[in-house]
Order: structure tokens, then C-alpha cells, then sequence
């Protein structure tokens, strides 16, 4: 079985609503106003350019500063450096720790990734995370030039690594990632809650192998 991860919101948090509150408080005073500017400036093809490597993050920043009305400064400083800031989350790395042991053990297992992320975000997370470096291959949309939903980006890594559709379960935030995933033929799950995500992806694994569904531990 093939286990293909989406990162962000999955493996790691990524709140677009607290970093604009963090950095962008003046421009959003109430939590629905800041969630409404993270959608203007992430759901735009300022941003999505840049996270599929087709502007740079300068270029997209003077672009969201002149739509948005907002200081480029603190635009810099909010996403300057973002993938050294990004922080995993316990309960799935944990659970993708005891498929690495499973896999590393002899089960059929293999383990990738399939995320949207701008390259310069990509190479801080690589660096910084071991985990990383555990997964049997991957792709980021800032290496390839297509975004999820774009079939393309699946294509991408069925090709790359021989993936049998039907052995293939995949794993995203997003409901038109997940639809997407489906619509190419393989198993999908939309993780909406991190912490029932080893119970929904129990079903999807070979047999005998078992996750800690109540609470997963984050090894070193």
C-alpha cells in the first residue's frame, strides 16, 4: 500500500488566520476579518504563483501589498523565512513514525508526499526535519510548476514511483484535493481533524499493520 501525504495541515500546521493575526492585526481586528484576509491573500494567484515556483516571493508580495492595501514589510516578515517556521503536528508525525517502523520492519508499505509549497519553504522543512527524509519520494508544487488540483502534480508522482492507483490512499486538508485524488483513481481521505486520521487511515493498510489510534507518540 502507498500512503501519499499532503504536508501542510496534515504533517504540519499551517494557520493562515493566526499568522495574519500575528502580523497583520491593525488590517484584521476581529478573528473573521483575519480569516477572510488569509483566504484574499493565499487564495490568489499572487500566492499560488509563488507556490508553484512561477513568481518569486518579492514579486508576489508587492503584488498582495499593492491589492491588498497592506505594508509590504510586514508581509516580509510574515512570510520571509515562513518553512523555517512551520511546526510538525505531534499526532500524525507521530502516526507516520510507526509507518516508517512498519515499513522499515518489512511490511508493504511506502510512504511519499504530494504538497503544494513554495521551494524555499520545501528546502527549510528537508533541512530541518528528519522525518523528511524517511519518505520513499515526493512532491512539492514549487519543484514541478503544478498546483494541486492540477491532475498534473498526481501525475507527477504516480509516474515517478510506479504507483498502482488502487494501492495508493491518499491524504489531504483539502476537499478538492481529495476529489481530485479520487478522480484519478486512487483511495483518499479528507483529514479534517488530525487526531482521528491513524483511525480513518487503520482501514486503508495492510494487514497486521496496527496503529496507535488513541494517542501516537512523536519519536526523535
Amino acid at each position: 500500500m502507498n500512503v501519499v501525504f499532503d504536508l501542510g495541515a496534515v504533517l504540519f500546521a499551517w494557520e493562515p488566520t493566526r499568522l495574519v493575526q500575528t502580523h497583520l492585526a491593525p488590517h484584521a481586528p476581529t478573528e473573521a476579518a483575519a480569516a477572510a484576509l488569509g483566504r484574499a491573500l493565499f487564495h490568489h494567484d499572487d500566492w499560488t504563483s509563488f507556490d508553484c515556483g512561477t513568481r518569486t516571493l518579492d514579486d508576489a508580495i508587492a503584488r498582495m501589498s499593492a491589492r491588498l492595501a497592506l505594508p509590504a514589510e510586514a508581509l516580509h516578515t510574515m512570510l520571509e523565512g515562513l518553512g523555517e517556521r512551520l511546526e510538525p503536528i505531534g499526532v500524525t508525525v507521530g502516526m507516520l513514525e510507526e509507518l516508517i517502523s512498519h515499513r522499515d520492519a518489512g511490511h508493504p508499505l511506502r510512504l511519499y508526499y504530494l504538497s503544494n509549497m513554495p521551494a524555499p519553504y520545501a528546502r527549510a522543512i528537508e533541512r530541518r526535519h528528519a522525518f523528511m527524509r524517511r519518505f520513499d519520494g515526493g512532491v512539492f508544487s514549487g519543484d514541478v510548476k503544478f498546483l494541486k488540483p492540477e491532475r498534473e502534480i498526481y501525475e507527477v508522482l504516480a509516474m515517478r514511483h510506479g504507483l498502482d492507483p488502487e494501492q495508493t490512499v491518499f491524504i489531504d486538508d483539502s476537499a478538492a484535493n481529495v476529489e481530485m485524488a479520487r478522480a484519478f483513481g486512487w483511495h483518499a481521505i479528507h483529514c479534517t481533524a488530525p487526531a482521528t486520521l491513524p483511525s480513518q487511515l487503520q482501514r486503508y493498510l495492510p494487514v497486521n499493520t496496527t496503529l496507535s489510534v488513541s494517542n501516537p507518540r512523536l519519536r526523535a
